[in-house]
């Protein structure tokens, strides 16, 4: 009844026969990025250093790096572990009871641990919208999109696509960010999404989308003013204005070194030359003010 062992196999030709039957496109305005089950107790079945899964990491990482970076909001999923057999239901028929309660088994693998302005889900089913507040939450962030990452394939993710469908919401499968049981279990999955409920696409489609259309929405703009200064980075934090004092060290706000270069990278496209060094030596705000008039004398 447990997971078996993953046998390595390689997803380089998983989008063969794939047709998708939308063309919907990811705006970042829209969408949320949901990693889905990426525990230590689920990953432990594959042979971390062989495909699928160390692509399948690296290609999850990389879309929330940049998710992070442009404001896409970023949920993970993860089961509890030591389930009540009540909790559990008939998952227990299928699966055995499931996870025990070591946090080394249920947290998310290292190479992909939640900041802290990311959310983290505990999950029910194999719909990451069962008991969750998943939908609740894509109804207040006011986004419509889900970008599903993570594994498995056929179970989980292909069930999740599902619900959002049913839910009004695209859900975009990146295929190669995600691992299965098998090839074959795992085209299934991208097979039915495309056809029913969903669109199919890969890491590099994704990441291109998200820049794409992040570059013509979001035209880098340099501080003129102290306010402007707290305004932006509030908003880079997800915070309130009010919350930020000019002394304060924005790494207690969750500041960390892809926001800082995604600053860096605006304010140089705006024409300023900052480098991140600057920024990381002294990361508050009076002093990233006093930093950027004298650049800008």
């Amino acid at each position: 009844m447990a997971i078996p062992s993953i046998a390595p196999y390689s997803i380089d030709n998983i989008l063969n026969n794939i047709n998708n039957k939308v063309d919907w496109q990811i705006d970042p305005q829209r969408a949320v990025l949901l990693v889905h089950d990426m525990q230590q107790y689920f990953i432990d079945f594959y042979n971390q250093s062989l495909e699928p899964i160390s692509e399948v990491i690296d290609n999850i990482s990389q879309i929330k790096q940049l998710c992070n970076t442009v404001d896409i909001p970023v949920v993970y999923t993860a089961q509890p572990g030591d389930q009540d057999p009540n909790e559990r239901a008939l998952l227990t028929d299928f699966w055995g009871a499931g996870l025990n309660a070591d946090p080394a088994k249920t947290k998310i693998i290292d190479a992909l641990t939640p900041n802290p302005n990311d959310t983290q889900l505990v999950k029910w089913r194999y719909s990451a919208f069962v008991r969750s507040e998943l939908k609740n939450l894509m109804q207040h962030w006011q986004r419509d999109q889900l970008i599903i990452v993570g594994v498995y394939s056929h179970i989980g993710c292909l069930q999740t696509a599902a619900d959002a469908f049913m839910n009004d919401i695209q859900a975009f499968m990146v295929i190669d960010a995600q691992a299965d049981f098998s090839f074959a279990e795992q085209h299934m999955a991208a097979t039915y999404v495309a056809g029913r409920c969903g669109q199919v696409t890969t890491t590099a489609q994704t990441l291109s989308a998200i820049s794409n259309t992040h570059d013509v929405l979001a035209a880098p703009m340099l501080p003129t003013s102290y306010n402007e200064l707290v305004a932006q980075v509030a908003a880079l934090l997800e915070l309130d204005q009010s919350e930020l004092t000019d002394d304060d060290s924005l790494l207690d706000f969750g500041l960390d070194s892809v926001r800082m270069m995604s600053l860096v990278a605006d304010w140089q496209t705006a024409g300023l030359n900052i480098s991140f060094i600057d920024l990381a030596a002294t990361p508050c705000l009076g002093q990233w003010w006093s930093i950027l008039q004298k650049k800008a004398a």
